[in-house]
């Protein structure tokens, strides 16, 4: 009998929309790392039916370091009225969920350097679930941000 192990991996992409010309693209970059309360709350308890499951709701950017598997929050996450924002998801071939959320232009108040991202609870001051870094790319206050962040099980 073989066994076959279960692998959850997270890809994402940041594109800098300005107008309508996008100024940058970070391209997929992945794998990502989930977050041991990701695992827990995300993962175990919503397949354990469990009523305190936690669901992935938000998504935001920040200007830090990639996030490690103790984290709670994403490293330098931008802070503003709209730091984080509400996604929309679909489900791709059965074995993946991508979330994809628009950050308006404006969120950011000046220009930022940013570099990572992440996906949160449904409440807007939840947890981290999983988070990603991508090469840096320069923000200003009149350009928009559009991201997708795919959750692939192998």
């Amino acid at each position: 009998m073989s066994e076959e192990g279960v692998k959850l991996q997270g890809f994402s992409r940041v594109q800098i929309v300005e107008g309508k010309k996008i100024v940058g693209d970070s391209g997929w970059v992945g794998p990502n790392t989930v977050t041991n309360l990701g695992k827990q709350h995300y993962l175990c308890e919503l397949l354990a039916a469990e009523a305190a499951s936690i669901q992935v709701g938000f998504m935001a950017l920040g200007i830090g370091t990639a996030p490690n598997a103790s984290h709670t929050h994403l490293d330098g996450e931008v802070m503003s009225s709209t730091e984080r924002v509400a996604i929309a998801y679909s489900n791709i071939a059965s074995i993946t969920v991508e979330f994809q959320g628009t950050f308006a232009s404006g969120f950011v108040s000046t220009t930022v350097t940013l570099q990572n991202i992440g996906l949160f609870d449904l409440s807007a001051e939840g947890t981290i679930f999983a988070g990603n870094i991508f090469a840096s790319s320069q923000c200003a206050n009149n350009q928009a941000v559009y991201a997708s962040y795919q959750i692939r099980f192998t």
